[in-house]
């Protein structure tokens, strides 16, 4: 027996003592290709699975790796059932290859699928999955191989995604199209890129395409302007609104050798294609007569890089268009890659695998990010609410226990302990928003509410002029409010996990003298409301966040550490 700070299981979960002298070596060490799951006070639970070990592999991390880091760390005999299983499912990931189809094979032109063994590439080319993706067997067409069929150059992403379902994952060295030239310098005047930007922008660039998983905060956007400068390329960036896509122009601008006039915007008022385009998400997804034409539109640029903010957003269509987009360079930013639809697999292998991925523990001890206080506070439902709430349909419950007047009173005894401070009020139901807005008589920014008033009202709060702001869940996302303190979420999207990540990453951007910030989520006991808020806390309690209950008749008591 070793007295190692690691428990492996034969289920695949790995159990971390977090009290143990060797725990933060164990929890470098096991990071490439273990997933957090849960992390409470003592004991974090890692699991092994077979996404997480193929992203260790597309890193450069073989089975022996794997297996010898679980060996060191155990305080117990590793199962032997477990290593194997670890041994023959990360040789899955790259007995299949894509590479560019080479020129002596007269006739041949695009892409072959090459396998190191051909009973893998009989299996695949039989599944009704993919046959219609492929070509002509040439077997004895490429030295050192077990096989080959030519495949539809139209088809690389979609038979990435379908090999991937499949249960073997082809790795791809087909390379990737220069896209048009165009001249893109990092510009550090008074700043510089941190260390693990820095080496973010590089494991991207050096892995040809891939996500990038930085805290709320971290500056995701810099990262991006790094990638730009490594490409020095035309570049198409998706991003989640238009607040954001100006957001972006600015940074781009202030961080870069780029011009106002090298920067387009591609949205619902504005239609500017520039070698550096900004596009909306929103806009690339409208449907007219059965096509997208604006996808059509730009995906006729030769692009040198495409960058996905917030990538675990991805619409169906962007995902459709991602795999017809395989030659460009792609990097995916995003603060967790949780998808409520359970699509992380679509992103591996239409984006690429994970490159990089930063605890937000890791960089808030570093100083990067603000340390939070997370404060769930419960309220009871009047007699006359529950009794509502209690006969409603079921779909009509979670409004209900939402949007309970209580949370009104709530909300002004928490923005009166925190008075003076920049604090936002966060929503999923404009009514109880409106009703919000006009008892703390603040301005609100909805769906509705103008772009320009948006900006405006943004600016104001930055400023300081502005301390308190009712928002909806358009500022959920790439919303950079670097001054707010305190955020109150009242209601929000069911028990999306994402969610409840960005609403505390409005707090976590650096710069306020390392005071905390005080995150608080008002829920309606005995209800589906706390039912909810408890999956949407899974993420944050993952990353290592705890949550304090207070009653909310004991608001009044409720110490502020920075008071």
């Amino acid at each position: 027996m070793n007295d190692g700070p690691l428990i492996v299981q034969s289920d695949k979960t790995l159990l971390l003592e977090v009290d143990h002298p060797r725990a933060q070596d164990a929890r470098k060490a096991i990071a490439p290709f273990a997933e957090l799951e849960r992390s409470p006070e003592h004991i974090h639970t890692y699991r092994l699975t077979p996404l997480g070990l193929w992203n260790a592999r597309a890193a450069g991390h073989d089975a022996e790796q794997v297996v010898d880091t679980l060996l060191e760390y155990s305080r117990y005999p590793v199962p032997h059932a477990l290593l194997v299983d670890v041994a023959e499912t990360m040789a899955r990931y790259g007995r299949l290859r894509l590479e560019k189809a080479p020129p002596h094979l007269e006739g041949v032109h695009g892409l072959l699928l090459v396998s190191s063994d051909r009973a893998v590439l009989e299996e695949v080319v039989r599944s009704k999955k993919v046959a219609g993706m492929l070509g002509a067997r040439i077997d004895d067409a490429v030295p050192g191989s077990e096989g080959a069929v030519v495949v539809h150059g139209s088809e690389r992403g979609n038979l990435k995604q379908a090999l991937l379902k499949l249960g073997w994952p082809a790795e791809d060295y087909a390379g990737y199209v220069d896209g048009e030239a165009h001249e893109i310098e990092l510009t550090p005047d008074g700043w510089e890129l941190r260390p693990y930007q820095q080496e973010a922008a590089e494991s991207f660039w050096h892995g040809g395409s891939g996500v990038v998983v930085l805290p709320c905060g971290a500056g995701k956007t810099l990262v991006g302007a790094a990638a730009m400068a490594h490409a020095k390329a035309t570049t198409l960036i998706l991003v989640t609104n238009t607040v954001s896509a100006r957001q972006w122009k600015d940074e781009l601008v202030r961080r870069t050798s780029l011009t106002p006039d090298e920067i387009g915007e591609y949205s619902g008022s504005v239609k500017e294609i520039r070698p550096v385009t900004i596009a909306t998400y929103q806009v690339l997804t409208t449907k007219r007569k059965g096509v997208y034409p604006h996808l059509e539109l730009l995906d006729a640029r030769d692009w040198g890089l495409i960058v996905y903010d917030e990538v675990h957003l991805l619409p169906a269509p962007i995902f459709r268009m991602t795999a017809d987009l395989q030659a460009r360079r792609r990097i995916g930013l995003t603060a967790t890659l949780v998808r409520e639809d359970g699509r992380e697999g679509d992103v591996f292998s239409l984006i690429g695998p994970k490159r990089y991925d930063a605890p937000w523990k890791d960089i808030e001890s570093q100083g990067w990010i603000a340390p939070a206080d997370c404060v769930e506070v419960r309220v009871t439902l009047p007699n006359d609410e529950r009794l509502v709430y209690a006969t409603a349909e079921p779909e009509e419950r979670y409004r209900l226990a939402s949007c309970t007047h209580h949370k009104i009173d709530v909300v002004r005894d928490i923005v009166a302990n925190h008075e003076g401070k920049p604090t936002l009020v966060i929503g999923q139901y404009l009514e109880q928003l409106d009703e919000i807005a006009a008892a703390l008589d603040a301005p609100v920014i909805e769906g509705k509410t103008p772009v320009n008033e948006r900006q405006r009202l943004f600016d104001a709060f930055r400023a300081g002029e502005e301390k308190l702001l009712v928002v909806s869940k358009v500022a959920n996302f790439s919303i950079d409010l670097p001054s707010a303190e305190v955020a109150i979420q009242v209601s929000g999207s069911y028990g999306s996990r994402q969610e409840e990540a960005q609403r505390l990453g409005r707090l976590l951007r650096p710069g306020r003298d390392g005071k905390t910030a005080h995150f608080y989520t008002i829920v309606s006991r005995d209800t589906v409301d706390a039912e909810f808020a408890q999956n949407r806390q899974r993420f944050l309690a993952e990353q290592g966040y705890a949550y304090r209950i207070v009653d909310a008749e004991s608001l009044g008591s409720l110490e502020d550490p920075q008071a």
